[in-house]
């Protein structure tokens, strides 16, 4: 029974990894535009130009998410979005707190862990590059 429930599911594998991709490439992408360009319109609005960290932030958030999204260097898009993230979790939300839940960085934590996770698994289907997983 659950040898044809998982061979059912690994059917769908790589199609649900690239559904997955797009939509965390996606919301990624918009976090960024909301710290570049102050849309979708936010509480703080847009960051200045330039400034440290915020706005660089927002600049690799655009790029990784649209790469990631898109399935164009995926994995490398993603390790270094992932990164970013696990940089911005230590620096900005760990010092409030010990628990995401405590310090506000739930989002930061799980953009960090499903990018790595595409880092790893690798684009799924819908790629442009045509990258898949091993």
């Amino acid at each position: 029974m659950i040898q044809k429930v998982d061979s059912s599911l690994d059917r769908f594998s790589s199609p649900v990894l690239g559904v997955f991709r797009i939509v965390i490439g996606a919301l990624f992408a918009l976090h960024g535009t909301a710290k570049l360009f102050g849309w979708p319109a936010t509480k703080s609005g847009a960051v200045p130009f330039g400034s440290w960290p915020l706005w660089w932030a927002g600049a690799i958030e655009l790029v990784v998410g649209l790469l990631v999204a898109l399935g164009l260097f995926a994995r490398l898009a993603a390790l270094l979005g992932s990164g970013t993230m696990a940089f911005a979790y230590f620096t900005a939300h760990q010092p409030e707190g010990v628990l995401p839940i405590q310090n506000g960085g739930e989002l930061a934590v799980l953009y960090c862990f499903a990018l790595l996770l595409i880092a790893f698994a690798g684009p799924g289907a819908f790629a442009l590059a045509g990258e898949t997983r091993r």
